[in-house]
Parts: structure tokens; C-alpha cells; sequence
């Protein structure tokens, strides 16, 4: 529902999907002091709300006022990723793991824990 009502507005949105990467809900804990259930909504630093927030503040006509002199979203969907902002790891391809020159098994230092990595083109 959040996703749709931003779109209406046509402005570029920064996604941050809190289970694909742990660092994002660790980002969002901090910021916020405590866990807290998704979506949250932030502009340019400040927080709006949650869902049911965000809608009302959009039935009330507060929310375009507080979107109005953000960018327009105007790109392509990305080639690479499709605008999921992740894709396989390069290096262990997504496993996890890699097998160094001695032959021994380690955790791969460049994905996340889910084996993905940060889309080269939305990063």
C-alpha cells in the first residue's frame, strides 16, 4: 500500500528491503531506538510513520505537501537487478562460501547473509 501511494507521486524512492540485508534493519534499529515492523517511511531524513500513518497523512493531503519538492523519478527499471538492488554474489555466487588457495572453507567477505551483494548500477 505505502509503495503504491509514493508511486502516485512519481518521485524517486530509496527501498531498503530490512530482509534481504541485515544491515539495513540494523541501520533501521539504531535510527529508531528499538525494532520496529515495516514499512517506515522517511523523507530526506525524518520520519513520517508506518503505514496506516502514511495513509492518512495521504487522505489528508499532508503527504503531498511534505513530497513536493522532492526529485521526479524518471529512470528506467534497472537492467541488472530489475530495481530488487541485489543480485548474486559474484564471488561465491551466492553460496556464502569460498574455497581459499589452501584448500580451506571460509565465509565469503563480500556478500551479505543471504548470499547477494549490493547492485552495481542502483548502488
Amino acid at each position: 500500500m505505502l509503495r503504491l501511494i509514493l508511486k502516485g507521486f512519481q518521485i524517486h524512492v530509496d527501498e531498503r528491503d530490512v530482509w534481504m540485508h541485515s544491515k539495513f534493519r540494523q541501520e533501521l534499529t539504531e535510527v529508531m531506538g528499538a525494532a520496529l515492523s515495516v514499512p517506515r517511511l522517511f523523507i530526506l531524513g525524518r520520519y513520517i510513520g508506518g503505514a496506516e500513518d502514511v495513509q492518512l497523512l495521504h487522505e489528508e493531503g499532508i503527504l503531498g505537501k511534505l513530497l513536493e519538492d522532492l526529485p521526479v523519478e524518471c529512470r528506467q527499471v534497472c537492467k541488472i537487478c530489475a530495481d530488487v538492488r541485489f543480485i548474486p554474489c559474484t564471488l561465491c555466487r551466492g553460496s556464502c562460501k569460498i574455497v581459499t588457495s589452501l584448500g580451506i572453507s571460509e565465509r565469503c567477505s563480500e556478500c551479505n547473509e543471504n548470499g547477494l551483494i549490493m547492485c552495481p548500477l542502483c548502488d
